[in-house]
């Protein structure tokens, strides 16, 4: 029997062989063939000499064991995949049909129109008022486009917004659709990355039909990197699809005319990695680059973010967004947005009605240096050694004038450190060997005040050391500030995570390694030879720290006297 296995159930009588009734054996066993069982049983009978009515009675009953399962089942799947494919578009290059009127089609693009005003604007935008200003072109030529023309003038057809992550660069996109009053098209590059081929142009062609229809508007395409990456750069997998998808882009940007009056935005962290024939004019002719702002325009972003908060009656607006940035340096709009609202929660979390300068204070130092650890208790020798390494870091700085200004020391877990220090960076871009080579000092204040104090070191300086060895290679092999290797820069051998073959020879790298440990010794024996000099200075801060956990400016200048050099003001 196909697909069926046999059981066969053996009743033996008792010796007997008449009562019914009585005790009754089973026997039960699976079979292959019914035909070969019933023809040895027989035989079997005819051996024994067992006449009919004293022949063994036999019982059948069948199970599945899921052949017949398994053999539908490739049926099954193919039937179930043609009803996907007809109801998600071409698959595999068409496979399955096109039906564009479907509303499940893959082919179509995952874009999202906002066609009412975004309610944003540029007084919304804080921090980048140059890229406002470039940024402004756009807007007119989408309201007054014919003015442009009538001069013969070409409407720039979009704009690469490229910068680190959270400066802004969506919400300056979607300002800029607000202020010219037009739909706003937004779409993820990694949106046309599928496993089934041909979906990505298909959706590249579906957007940009989109976009046409919605004229004057403005496309915003966000992580263009996901779908604009460099040809031919050596990926595998999907490389001939990726490809497909690009080329496509490139035809679609190609196709604009003048009077298309269709505008797009593409917003990335790594311009450097973008297509050569996507950054060139006529594609996208403009590069704004949305770096980290500097202290007016950090105050001015704080402001913004302030405005909806329930502050305290005797803070100034003004005065308060000018002195938090002045605590924020390096913050982005994404990183204030956050310590404004790190206040908030904090000042809800101790049941205030008011947010007060305090909660501010509390959540910068949230944000900058973590959350405190209260559940984490220092053995007492431990404790001594992170006060007498976090003073040697205070006192060294203190007195090296080109290191920033102390705001806080202290021995409070908080993150990944058992104790911290707070400085506040003033606002440069550039730096001599003299800076360089004091904060280098200042760094290893706490490993030598170690060794100065107790004639051992411990594994606490390991952050220090590696930002120590840090700045002295790029010193001597990228800044080009060291005498024996001359002015020369090997930065180039080196992009993203990958290292190539390095630009020079081993004697060379022989040079720089004897160097960079020349420099590195020369900033541990002036910090040691400071912190000797500066010992009984390093011991009452370490002795106060371990009284009051956290000393500020205030508890330093009372203990150490006024800094000997001038501070710069941020």
């Amino acid at each position: 029997m196909d697909g069926k296995i046999n059981r066969f159930e053996w009743m033996h009588k008792n010796m007997h062989g008449h009562n019914l009734s009585a005790s009754v054996d089973y026997l039960w066993f699976n079979i292959g063939s019914v035909d070969s069982f019933e023809h040895n049983l027989e035989i079997a009978h005819q051996e024994m000499g067992l006449n009919s009515t004293h022949k063994v009675p036999v019982y059948y009953s069948s199970e599945s064991d899921g052949t017949l399962i398994f053999s539908v089942l490739p049926t099954l799947l193919v039937v179930g995949f043609l009803l996907f494919s007809t109801r998600h578009g071409p698959l595999a290059g068409g496979l399955g049909g096109s039906l564009r009127g479907s509303s499940f089609s893959m082919s179509e693009s995952k874009a999202k129109v906002i066609k009412n005003n975004t309610g944003l604007s540029f007084k919304d935008v804080a921090g980048y008022e140059e890229a406002k200003l470039e940024i402004m072109e756009f807007v007119n030529c989408l309201k007054n486009s014919r003015q442009y023309q009538d001069l013969g003038a070409k409407i720039p057809k979009g704009a690469v917004l490229a910068g680190p992550p959270g400066t802004g660069k969506t919400l300056l996109a979607k300002a800029t659709a607000g202020e010219a009053n037009v739909p706003f098209i937004t779409v993820n590059g990694s949106e046309f990355q599928e496993m089934f081929v041909g979906v990505g142009p298909a959706r590249i062609r579906d957007m940009f039909t989109m976009a046409r229809k919605n004229a004057p508007c403005i496309l915003f395409i966000d992580e263009i990197d996901a779908v604009g990456r460099k040809r031919g750069a050596g990926n595998c997998g999907d490389q001939s699809e990726h490809e497909n998808t690009l080329n496509q882009l490139l035809v679609e940007m190609d196709g604009f005319n003048c009077s298309t009056n269709v505008v797009v935005f593409a917003g990335t962290n790594r311009a450097d990695i973008l297509d050569p024939a996507l950054m060139r004019p006529g594609r996208f002719d403009r590069h704004i680059y949305l770096g980290r702002p500097d202290l007016n325009g950090r105050a001015s972003i704080f402001q913004v973010h302030l405005r909806p908060l329930k502050l305290d009656s005797s803070i100034d607006l003004e005065a308060l967004a000018r002195k938090l940035a002045a605590l924020t340096p390096g913050f982005t709009g994404a990183d204030i947005a956050n310590v404004c609202n790190e206040a908030a929660l904090i000042a809800a979390r101790h049941l205030s009605r008011h947010i007060s300068t305090k909660h501010f204070e509390q959540a910068v130092e949230r944000t900058i240096r973590g959350l405190e650890k209260k559940s984490l208790i220092l053995q007492l020798p431990e404790r001594i050694t992170v006060a007498y390494h976090e003073a040697g870091h205070a006192v060294v700085g203190w007195f090296l004038e080109h290191a920033d200004p102390l705001l806080k020391v202290s021995i409070v877990p908080r993150g990944k450190g058992l104790g911290y220090k707070w400085y506040l960076p003033k606002e440069e871009y550039l730096f001599t060997q003299e800076q360089l080579f004091d904060r280098m000092c200042m760094m290893l204040g706490g490993r030598v005040a170690e060794q100065v104090f107790f004639h051992r070191i411990t594994t606490g300086a390991l952050d220090d050391l590696r930002k120590v060895t840090q700045s002295a290679y790029a010193q001597v092999v990228e800044f080009g500030m060291n005498e024996a290797l001359g002015p020369v820069s090997f930065g180039m051998c080196k992009q993203g995570d990958i290292v190539f073959e390095k630009p020079f020879g081993e004697p060379t790298a022989q040079l720089i390694d004897h160097e960079v440990r020349l420099l590195i010794d020369a900033a541990f024996q002036r910090t040691l030879q400071l912190v000797i000099d500066k010992k009984e200075m390093v011991e009452k801060v370490a002795k106060h720290l371990l009284e009051k956990e956290i000393l500020d400016k205030t508890d330093m200048m009372e203990l150490l006297g006024p800094r000997p050099f001038k501070e710069k003001s941020s």
